[in-house]
């Protein structure tokens, strides 16, 4: 019986294990390379993009300025399961979405009012110190536009 408890707890650790670790991916503080990056002409930047645990969700903080030099906030709180969860202070969004693609990929989806506006992934580095954000969509006059931006862990 105790060979099976010592077995099991082993088993929930191991878990435990591959779950964090295929979250500290993406976990912590990101900087944005703009001479790496291919920014949309007019293009907000998300200067600085931060991903901590907040219970069994995972909180995204983005910090940048607007197409007018403006700073900008927003918050998502939401899982890597595909659904649809609240965006707080962005005027060009009310949800996003995160699907977990693999250890270091994500695709995501935002949304207007319902309507998906953009689409993208984001990749990490192998080597967990850099990622790129790829984005299509369309901006709030309708054109079409698509950036790839490139990030630094800090």
């Amino acid at each position: 019986m105790k060979a099976k408890r010592i077995v099991f707890t082993l088993a929930v650790c191991i878990c435990g294990a591959v779950v964090c670790f295929a979250q500290d991916a993406y976990m912590g503080t990101w900087k944005l390379n703009e001479a790496k990056s291919k920014l949309a002409p007019g293009a907000p930047k998300n200067e600085t993009v931060v991903y901590e645990a907040a219970g069994d969700s995972v909180k995204v903080t983005i910090d940048g300025t607007d197409n007018s030099g403006k700073p900008t906030h927003n918050e998502w709180t939401g899982k890597f399961d595909g659904k649809d969860y609240p965006v707080t202070g962005d005027p060009v969004s009310d949800s996003r979405s995160l699907t977990k693609i693999d250890d270091r990929t994500l695709g995501f989806n935002v949304k207007k009012a319902g309507k998906t506006t953009a689409t993208g992934r984001i990749v990490v580095a192998a080597d967990g110190k850099s990622r790129t954000v790829t984005i299509n969509g369309t901006d709030p006059s309708g054109k079409k536009v698509s950036s790839t931006a490139v990030y630094e862990k800090q």
